[in-house]
């Protein structure tokens, strides 16, 4: 079947909040109108700048992420209850699953990146003893300054990196903050509140161009205000300190939850079949972002990885593909030709071929060369994977959400929603719908050496 648009013309494409049409499983279209909140009033949904405000969702800025609003309406809209599941199969720092326990639904997430993972699953426990928790807070910032007036602080062979992106006076100050951690004798969670606090205060106080998602180490982008690295962890606990004393964190209703340091590509190892009432997340969009090397800085300072070689074999080899830095032309020759969306869908399988076809063509000439069209193979392939295990977990008649932007590399679009959508429906799901919710790009619209291509963000609702 030739692909079809969803709405008439470009305009109502890129400037309309919402898609008006569906796609059933016997090809047809629907009206969605019914099945979907009106999106012009922004409060409805929010941004990932909700979440960035909100109590235990601010504690560390992860990109990609949505906001907590979403997951409250998706909720509602779906009528869970108390007894009803909640399934993120890329939970990331765990948006999902902290909005699911302050509402009182049960949960289950999984995340591949071991690093996010155990942000998530530090965010995840709020029942705290604020008195002794405050007492550590007190307690380490002492110990800190002590290490730091008797020499005591760090190994002078830590990571390049690290002297790259702080001042001097400040790499002391930060080792002597994690030392003064590890060293002192209180209860775990309360240790691994202190070690997301000192997490989060290294971009605050780096004095490079730290601003999420990547480090810029370079004299071009170096801060000008300087930020004292004992005042920001001070800082950063107490801010952490407010929200765990919030009435609705201390106390949220009763709900199970459950987080995985897992793969989103066999979640079924991990969850019974026909057991989620809804299934919400925002996997990684095809735009080549390295999900793997946005961690680098903190996982270099905490010692869990010393160069990228160690991030790719621990890390970037267990994510879906996104991005070109995972990408081996040798090993991926077979995933080239798509022979898992073949299988399923011959129309979406003749489009991307097409696609990919061109990518091949352009990096030949183009000075970077970047692997454009295996990363769109790898992307689909993992993706119709993910897609069969939710359809493979839910329940009848429940519906798996997603929030997705488009992408053009090199120039070439690719619909990435609509093709999430009509792959859905070739494994089996009823129909999809799609709501766009905003524009991309356009802050990157002077940049000559940027494609023209207009893009957006939508969510795409499958339901089974």
């Amino acid at each position: 079947m030739p692909h079809e648009k969803l709405v008439d013309g470009p305009d109502s494409l890129y400037s309309t909040p919402a898609v008006n049409r569906a796609r059933v499983s016997n090809g047809s279209y629907v009206d969605i109108a019914s099945l979907r909140p009106s999106i012009d009033n922004k409060s409805t949904y929010g941004s990932f700048r909700d979440s960035l405000r909100a109590p235990i969702h601010r504690w560390f800025t992860y990109p990609a992420g949505f906001s907590y609003k979403l997951v409250e309406c998706k909720i509602r809209e779906s009528g869970l209850t108390r007894s009803s599941w909640i399934a993120d199969p890329f939970v990331g720092t765990g948006t999902t699953s902290i909005t699911a326990k302050i509402q009182g639904i049960n949960s289950i997430g999984v995340e591949a990146h071991p690093f996010v993972y155990w942000i998530a699953k530090s965010k995840l426990h709020m029942a705290y003893d604020l008195e002794a928790l405050q007492q550590d807070v007190s307690s380490v910032s002492k110990s800190a300054q002590a290490f730091e007036e008797q020499g005591r602080c760090y190994s002078s062979d830590c990571p390049e990196l690290i002297y790259k992106c702080f001042r001097e006076e400040e790499v002391v100050k930060l080792y002597a903050i994690r030392k003064a951690i590890e060293q002192h004798a209180t209860e775990e969670h309360r240790r691994q509140f202190l070690r997301v606090a000192l997490t989060a205060t290294l971009r605050d106080v780096t004095s490079a161009g730290a601003g999420w998602p990547y480090i810029a180490p370079s004299k071009h982008a170096e801060r000008t205000v300087r930020k004292c690295a004992y005042e920001e962890f001070l800082r950063r606990c107490q801010l952490m300190l407010q929200d765990v004393s919030t009435p609705s964190v201390r106390n949220p209703p009763s709900a199970k939850h459950k987080l995985i340091n897992g793969d989103a590509r066999h979640m079924t190892d991990y969850v019974e079949p026909e057991s989620i009432d809804l299934m919400l997340t925002s996997p990684p969009y095809l735009i080549n972002y390295d999900y793997a090397d946005r961690t680098r800085l903190e996982t270099y300072f905490w010692g869990i990885y010393e160069n990228w070689a160690q991030i790719t074999s621990e890390v970037r080899d267990h994510l879906i593909v996104a991005a070109t830095t995972q990408i081996s032309r040798t090993s991926m020759r077979d995933i080239r030709d798509l022979p898992g969306i073949e299988a399923v869908c011959p129309t979406v399988h003749e489009e991307l071929m097409n696609t990919i076809r061109q990518l091949e063509e352009v990096r030949t000439v183009k000075r970077g060369r970047k692997s454009y069209d295996l990363m769109v193979a790898g992307y689909f392939e993992d993706m119709l994977k993910v897609i069969k295990e939710a359809y493979a977990l839910l329940k009848k008649g429940c519906s798996f959400v997603l929030v997705l932007g488009d992408s053009a590399p090199y120039g070439s679009h690719v619909r990435t929603d609509e093709i999430i959508g009509e792959l859905g429906v070739a494994v089996g799901f009823s129909k999809y719908s799609l709501e766009v919710i905003r524009t991309r790009g356009d802050k990157w619209a002077g940049n000559p050496q940027r494609h023209k291509v207009p893009l957006r963000e939508s969510i795409v609702t499958i339901v089974k």
